[in-house]
């Protein structure tokens, strides 16, 4: 009887930790690694979405990272469907067990549930919604999300249009809460997932969220977000790390508190991805520092599984 496959997802919040981790553990199981994250995919974004540096990333072969360029649409879908054809096709050739890591909860959505059995959205739906968005900003939107999804409405992130508008538009189409195609339910794969989540005390959390947040602008954050203004109606760029700084430079507010702004919507965030990948009753949360004792969970399960 051949081995089963096994994928082994690493979650958590925003400077929690993943990628040291990740390396480590690839490093153990000699294998890759699958990055899960919407914004490192693209080539031109660095500081901002804190890509991990070639030193970081130890020799260790990682996918979807500085793959497409900012004018290539990418989404939850095309990240399943070009993730799993990867799994199948390459890497579950090579390797019993592959790594991914990130804290894009919707693309590991799509790996773990699957992004099947979403309504078609008429263009004329989405092209509605972004009007609204243009004229009038979010309140409108997550006013109407807050109603119609209160569950999707605790865990999106309040400052990312693509998100709320895709909910909204499935909403729309289909009458159904948005939360109801988001089941944690794991679709049949050709492999078996394990699903590993990472976590900090709060304070821990929050402090190494500011100083990386301190690191970032001294390695020049303010520098790379002045070079992409041109690129700043791109769904990428209207996230944490990039918005607060265009809001300064269009002179909404000085430095000092576009500086405020950057690490406190940076801890918001932390805390909706806990939210977000908290929902997984199959997750099981450990520190960081942890690393022996995720080693032999993970090992357990993949001898469970082979039984």
């Amino acid at each position: 009887m051949s081995k089963k496959k096994h994928l082994i997802i690493i979650a958590g919040p925003t400077a929690v930790g993943k990628t040291d981790l990740t390396v480590r553990l690839a490093q153990h199981y000699h294998t890759e690694i699958i990055s899960c994250d919407s914004r490192q995919c693209f080539k031109e974004l660095e500081i901002g979405t804190a890509k991990p540096t070639g030193d970081e990333m130890q020799g260790i072969p990682h996918h979807f990272i500085d793959c497409f360029p900012l004018e290539k649409l990418f989404s939850a879908g095309k990240f399943e469907t070009a993730a799993i054809d990867l799994l199948e096709n390459d890497l579950f050739r090579k390797y019993d067990v592959v790594l991914m890591s990130g804290g894009s909860g919707l693309y590991a959505d799509a790996i773990i549930s699957g992004m099947n059995g979403f309504p078609e959205v008429p263009i004329s739906v989405r092209q509605n919604l972004y009007e609204v968005y243009h004229q009038q900003g979010l309140p409108p939107l997550l006013a109407e999300l807050e109603v119609c999804d209160p569950e999707y409405f605790k865990s999106v992130d309040h400052n990312n249009p693509q998100r709320i508008v895709r909910a909204l538009e499935v909403i729309r189409v289909s009458g159904k809460p948005f939360s109801q195609f988001r089941t944690n339910q794991s679709i049949m794969r050709g492999f078996e997932i394990i699903l590993i989540g990472l976590n900090r005390d709060r304070h821990e959390l929050y402090d190494r969220i500011n100083r990386r947040m301190d690191l970032m602008i001294e390695q020049g954050l303010f520098e790379e977000a002045k070079r992409l203004i041109r690129h700043r109606h791109h769904n990428a760029l209207k996230t944490v790390g990039y918005k607060e700084i265009f809001a300064y430079f269009d002179d909404e507010y000085d430095r000092e508190e576009a500086i405020r702004l950057l690490k406190r919507n940076s801890r918001r965030y932390a805390k909706r991805q806990l939210t977000w990948f908290q929902r997984y009753e199959n997750m099981k949360w450990f520190h960081p520092n942890e690393e022996r004792k995720i080693r032999q969970f993970i090992d357990k399960k993949i001898r469970q599984n082979n039984e």
